[in-house]
């Protein structure tokens, strides 16, 4: 890298990921298999707010679909 381009990727501030990557660091940090990459951007450029609440709706969203699936499975028994 030429001293310009380091001092051109210096000054240009990290893009924000957007919903479809904030979902899909979400859903990739539920099961455990984040990339070096997506994880460095998320933690350099995103917003820790929106981690945090798209955490909380993935598990409560997790909690409700098991609880529907062993409620439909027993009462089919």
């Amino acid at each position: 890298m030429t001293k310009m381009e380091s001092t051109l990727s210096e000054q240009t501030p990290p893009k924000k990921p957007g919903l479809i990557a904030l979902v899909k660091s979400i859903l990739a940090a539920a099961i455990g298999v984040q990339t070096n990459k997506n994880r460095e951007r998320d933690f350099t450029s995103g917003n820790p707010v929106a981690f945090i609440i798209g955490g909380f709706v993935f598990t409560l969203l997790f909690i409700a679909s098991i609880a529907l699936i062993v409620g439909l499975v027993t009462s089919n028994s």
